[in-house]
C-alpha cells in the first residue's frame, strides 16, 4: 500500500513548485525579450540595459540593499553589516570604474570628463537636495531604487512614493532656474583624478572607506552559524537572503560593468523625463532649464521613444525583484493603509525634487558618482544620511514615523 502525503505538505510543495516555476517563466521572458532586442538594428544597448536592470533587481531584492534600512539597522541596533555593505559596493567599483576610466581617458588632468559620468557641481543646493533626498527616504520608507524593487514585491506603498517621485521631479523644475542662477552655475565641479590622478584618488577614496569601516567592524554581531552546517546552494542563491557585503560586491562589479557597456548605474533619468515630458504637456514646464541638459547625471531630457535604456533598466529590475520575490516566498502584495498611501507621496515628492535638483539620487548621485571619483558623490552622501537621520529621530519623537 502506498502511504498518502499529508495534505498540508502536499499543497505546501505545490505551491512552492508553482512560485519556483513562475519566477523562471518571467526569467525566461526576460531574456527572450532581451535577445529580441538584440537583433534589432542599433537595439544592443537597449538588450543590455534590460539584462543590467534584471540582475540589478535581482541583487536588491536577494541582498536586500536598501539604504534606508541598511542605515536603520545601524542606528536602531546597531547592526553595521548593512552599513558595511554599502562601503562594499563603493570600493569595488572604485577599483572598477578606475580600470575602466584609466583605458578610455589616460591622462585625467585635461580639462575633459569622462563620458556620461555622474560628476556634478558641488555647493549648498546639492547639500540641500541631498538632505531632502534622505528625508524623503525616512517619510517613505525607502529609496527610488528600494521603492522599484519593492514594487515586484507587491510594497503597498511603493507605488503611491513613486508617484509622488514623479511629481517631486515636477516641482523640481519648477524652482531649478532659480536654484542655478542663485548658486548651481557658478558651483565647481570636482573630479578627484583630475587633481589626484586616478592612482591618488582611488588610494584616498578606500583609505576614506576603511576609515568609515574600521568602527563598524567592532560592533559586528558574533557568528551564529555553525561551522559544519550545510545550505544547499539553490537555497542559498534563491530562497535564504544574501549577506549585505556579497551584495554589496555585486552591486560594484555590475556598476563597473554597466558603466563599461552602457552607462552609469542610475533609476531615475526615466522617471524624471517622463515627468519632464508631462509638464512640458501641461505647459508647467518653465520656456527654458537654464544649464540643466550641459551637466552630467541622470538626464531628465524629453523622451520621445517609447522604449529607452533607461526605461528598459527600471522595466528589468522591477521584473526580476518580481520573479526572486516569487522564488523566495517573499511577494506578498496588500491593500494599502491610509497612512502608507500618505507617507508614500509626501515621501515621494522629496525623493524626486532632492533626485532631479540633484542631479540623480542614492543610486546614480551617490553610488556612481563615487565610483567615479566624483566630490558630488560624497556630499550628496553626507547631507543624504544626515537628513535621513534628523527626519528619522524627530518623527519617531513627534511619533509620526514607525
Amino acid at each position: 500500500m502506498f502511504e498518502r502525503s499529508a495534505p498540508g505538505l502536499s499543497t505546501g510543495r505545490f505551491s512552492v513548485s508553482l512560485r519556483v516555476g513562475s519566477a523562471g517563466l518571467i526569467g525566461a521572458g526576460l531574456l527572450v525579450a532581451a535577445l529580441q532586442l538584440s537583433g534589432d538594428p542599433g537595439g544592443s544597448r537597449l538588450a543590455l540595459s534590460l539584462t543590467f536592470g534584471a540582475l540589478f533587481g535581482f541583487v536588491l531584492q536577494r541582498s536586500r540593499f536598501c539604504f534606508f534600512c541598511l542605515w536603520r539597522d545601524l542606528i536602531d541596533r546597531r547592526d553595521p553589516r548593512g552599513a558595511l555593505g554599502i562601503l562594499a559596493a563603493l570600493a569595488a567599483g572604485a577599483v572598477g570604474y578606475s580600470v575602466v576610466l584609466g583605458a578610455w581617458l589616460p591622462d585625467p588632468s585635461g580639462v575633459r570628463l569622462p563620458p556620461d559620468a555622474h560628476i556634478g557641481p558641488v555647493g549648498p543646493v546639492l547639500a540641500l537636495a541631498g538632505a531632502a533626498f534622505g528625508a524623503g527616504m525616512a517619510i517613505s520608507g525607502s529609496c527610488i531604487g528600494a521603492h522599484l524593487y519593492r514594487l515586484g514585491e507587491g510594497s503597498p506603498t511603493a507605488p503611491f512614493a513613486l508617484v509622488g517621485t514623479a511629481l517631486g521631479f515636477g516641482l523640481g523644475f519648477l524652482t531649478w532656474n532659480t536654484l542655478y542662477l542663485a548658486s548651481i552655475s557658478e558651483a565647481p565641479v570636482i573630479w578627484l583624478p583630475r587633481h589626484l590622478g586616478y592612482a591618488g584618488s582611488l588610494l584616498l577614496t578606500l583609505a576614506v572607506l576603511a576609515a568609515l569601516a574600521v568602527p563598524l567592524l567592532r560592533w559586528l554581531p558574533p557568528s551564529d552559524a555553525s561551522p559544519s552546517e550545510r545550505v544547499a546552494p539553490l537555497r542559498a542563491v534563491f530562497v535564504d537572503r544574501w549577506p549585505t557585503w556579497l551584495g554589496g560586491l555585486a552591486v560594484g562589479a555590475l556598476g563597473t560593468l554597466a558603466y563599461l557597456r552602457v552607462g552609469p548605474l542610475g533609476v531615475t533619468a526615466e522617471i524624471g523625463g517622463r515627468a519632464r515630458q508631462a509638464s512640458a504637456g501641461l505647459d508647467l514646464l518653465p520656456a527654458r532649464l537654464e544649464g540643466l541638459d550641459g551637466f552630467r547625471g541622470c538626464a531628465t531630457a524629453i523622451r520621445d521613444a517609447i522604449l529607452t535604456p533607461n526605461g528598459l533598466f527600471i522595466a528589468g529590475l522591477v521584473a526580476a525583484s518580481f520573479a526572486a520575490a516569487l522564488a523566495a516566498g517573499e511577494f506578498r502584495p496588500a491593500l494599502p493603509k491610509r497612512g502608507q498611501i500618505g507617507r508614500g507621496l509626501v515621501g515621494g515628492i522629496l525623493l524626486g525634487w532632492g533626485a532631479m535638483t540633484g542631479l540623480g539620487c542614492s543610486v546614480g548621485t551617490l553610488l556612481s558618482g563615487i565610483m567615479a571619483g566624483a566630490a558630488s558623490g560624497w556630499l550628496f552622501g553626507v547631507a543624504m544620511f544626515a537628513g535621513l537621520t534628523a527626519t528619522l529621530l524627530a518623527g519617531r519623537r513627534l511619533t509620526l514615523l514607525p
